[in-house]
């Protein structure tokens, strides 16, 4: 072991050098670690691998690829897991109460591994939707020189299938349009293997997010799962928090507020989820960077959304690798003057030197459209104010739905309430669709709605049927759907005050949300309301419900107390 300090091992150093630190080296000789490894830095591989979820199912050979990475650019690399959920498994029931919690999990739990173990740099490797802003959060609570890779898209399955067309398919069924067979026809062959969902869907919009803010590789958000790119990625992943450690390259150094706004500008771009809005709101707040619901509107303001992507648009997530990515369009962007060049990323190069040398999209492609003939002028991540949100709310309005709707309250006190009567046909055009009591606290969870709104789909009422709630909408879901409402029902928010019948308009060109129903009227509601015993008293979401904030601020759970 050297007596030299090495710059590089400020965190491994305390817990294997010297002779005081003898029981420490034991314990890791034991898994592995020879003479030589306790002078190199210690790269903590964070994975999440499992079987829960096709999404991780291959993560584990990833993280192997990214140890040997770090390990052959004289590193010691360590792998550890994290948790995931499946979102696709678990919506529609009580289990999705989990999905959002596990963000918060997955991010306690990186920077509790490290921080105990004292790893010097990190790699962490998600797949399905929570895994990469839980990450982010954590690897930017700890502030090591650090690299994050995307495990990869799915590939499609057939007749370019994928876990939105099984959802909508059950509605199809619902309403008598298909039969069991072809039913478990889409069923067996939508999922093909390994990765994430293949449209423009949570998982490949935070991916996206992330490489545009600088944190992944360049390419690494825009790789089939199973593919020789992505097991590369992992090993230059590996590789290149060495020469972060050199540099003492950290995340605050990247996540700024500068890179914040191209993530925002890449998303809109792209056409991306709802869901972006509260992870990229919790992931600054991690750094403390300041990021509200307004920067998404004027940011949104003068993006235009270019990629033809499901779930609103035709193409899927394999179908954009396959013409480069999403490189061509930032640096498309970047020419147009709409991302900041100077931003630091973890090639420790700039945006604009990373994007040096890519290639324009090829001609004839229809997948990007180019500036100048936009799908939509303006962002379709609308935030809506209003007397039902004071706070803001989020909607996802691609102006195929239209861009404004006015119809009667049709309330419902949890999502299974809701769908009961959209399976029996009770929702009907005309109704806007109320779902309350589950947001972070009132859910606990925000469980997102792509079951109802896949139903709604599938029954053919898309365009004459909308859905409000304090809960999330899947990145799957499309239709007119306005989620995230704040200050949430559980809390006192207006949302708990609407009675059926209520008249709503939603408009996404004035970007508001009002409930037809006149101030006096509301003060008697308000009046007789009483707050809802907490669905759960013990336990993970209970400690979720006392500990988490609003939408509109991130729904975190280590906000500061206020003094």
């Amino acid at each position: 072991m050297s007596d030299t300090p090495d710059p590089r091992r400020r965190h491994s150093a305390p817990v294997v050098d010297g002779v005081g630190k003898s029981a420490s080296r034991a314990m890791l000789r034991a898994v592995g670690f020879s003479d030589e490894d306790f002078s190199k830095p210690q790269v903590g591989i964070a994975s999440t691998w499992s079987m829960a979820t096709p999404c991780n199912s291959h993560i584990h050979e990833l993280a192997e690829r990214a140890r040997d990475g770090a390990d052959a650019a004289g590193g010691k690399g360590v792998i550890f897991n994290i948790i995931t959920i499946s979102d696709g498994i678990a919506n529609g029931t009580e289990g999705m109460r989990y999905s959002l919690v596990s963000r918060e999990v997955i991010a306690d739990s990186i920077e509790t591994v490290a921080g105990c173990e004292g790893f010097d740099g990190l790699v962490a490797i998600g797949g399905c939707d929570k895994n990469m802003p839980g990450c982010l959060i954590g690897l930017a609570r700890l502030n090591r020189p650090s690299v994050f890779v995307y495990g990869g898209t799915i590939r499609p399955g057939a007749n370019r299938t994928d876990i939105v067309s099984v959802f909508e398919a059950m509605g199809a069924h619902g309403r008598g349009d298909i039969d069991r067979i072809e039913l478990k026809q889409i069923e067996e062959t939508a999922i093909p293997g390994p990765g994430s969902c293949g449209g423009m869907y949570t998982a490949n919009t935070m991916a996206s997010a992330i490489e545009a803010l600088g944190m992944s590789l360049p390419g690494s958000s825009a790789q089939e799962a199973v593919s020789q790119a992505k097991r590369t990625d992992c090993e230059a992943a590996g590789a290149a928090v060495l020469e972060l450690l050199e540099r003492d390259i950290k995340p605050a150094d990247i996540m700024t507020r500068q890179a914040f706004e191209n993530t925002i500008t890449v998303v809109i771009a792209l056409g991306g989820s709802t869901n972006a809005v509260l992870h990229l709101i919790a992931m600054a707040s991690a750094v403390n960077v300041p990021l509200s619901l307004a920067d998404f509107t004027a940011i949104g303001c003068r993006v235009p959304v270019l990629a033809d992507l499901r779930p609103s648009g035709r193409y899927m997530m394999s179908e954009l690798v396959e013409i480069g990515g999403i490189q061509p369009l930032m640096k498309t962007l970047l020419e147009a003057g709409m991302l900041h060049g100077d931003c630091l990323t973890v090639t420790g190069r700039t945006l604009a030197e990373n994007l040096v040398g890519v290639e324009p999209y090829p001609e004839g492609q229809q997948i990007v459209a180019p500036l100048d003939a936009p799908l939509k002028k303006e962002s379709h991540l609308r935030i809506l104010y209003g007397n039902l949100a004071p706070e803001g709310a989020v909607a996802k309005i691609s102006g195929k739905e239209g861009t404004r709707f006015s119809g009667s309250a049709r309330v419902f006190g949890s999502e299974e309430e809701a769908q009961a009567r959209i399976d029996d046909g009770t929702v009907a055009a005309g109704d806007v669709v109320v779902i309350r009591y589950e947001g972070p606290k009132g859910g606990p969870g925000m469980r997102e709605m792509l079951t109802p709104t896949s139903a709604i789909m599938g029954r053919g009422l898309g365009n004459s049927v909308a859905m409000i709630t304090d809960g999330r909408f899947s990145g799957g879901s499309h239709g007119f759907v306005v989620g995230h409402v704040s200050p949430e029902a559980f809390d006192g928010g207006p949302l708990a005050l609407v009675e059926d019948g209520d008249a709503i308009t939603i408009d996404a060109e004035a970007d508001t949300i009002e409930l037809h129903v006149d101030e006096g009227e509301l003060a008697r509601r308000r009046a007789a309301w009483r707050q809802p015993e907490p669905r759960y008293t013990r336990g993970v979401l209970a400690k979720y419900a006392r500990m988490v904030s609003s939408a509109s601020t991130g729904a975190v759970t280590d906000l500061p107390k206020e003094p």
